[in-house]
């Protein structure tokens, strides 16, 4: 049997945001973390077609986590006031944590 295993790493402003975002939505097959200004994923299967339709399903949700976690920053000074607001990442997520799929304003 084929084992694959891959590695995906991206940079951003707030890793640890972005990852915090993305481990709802992980497989039992796949590890994200925050090391310093990166997010690591492993991902590993023994089906070609799963492993690359896994990928497909994290970037999608790696573009909304980066999207929500880039603008905490700039709502953080107007929800210290009020702890009843969600933060960009929480109103992107569904009532299990999972983060919401965007929709293609194409169709």
């Amino acid at each position: 049997m084929m084992q694959i295993k891959g590695r995906i790493a991206t940079v951003h402003g707030n890793a640890q945001c972005v990852a915090s975002a993305l481990a709802p939505d992980n497989l039992r097959s796949m590890t994200t973390t925050a090391e310093g200004d990166h997010v690591i994923t492993m991902i590993e299967g023994t089906q070609l077609r799963s492993v690359i339709a896994s990928v497909d399903d994290y970037l999608m949700n790696l573009a909304i986590a980066e999207d929500a976690c880039s603008s905490v920053s700039q709502v953080s000074a107007d929800q210290s006031g009020n702890s009843d607001r969600k933060t960009p990442v929480q109103k992107l997520q569904g009532e299990d944590g999972r983060l919401k799929k965007r929709r293609n304003s194409s169709g």
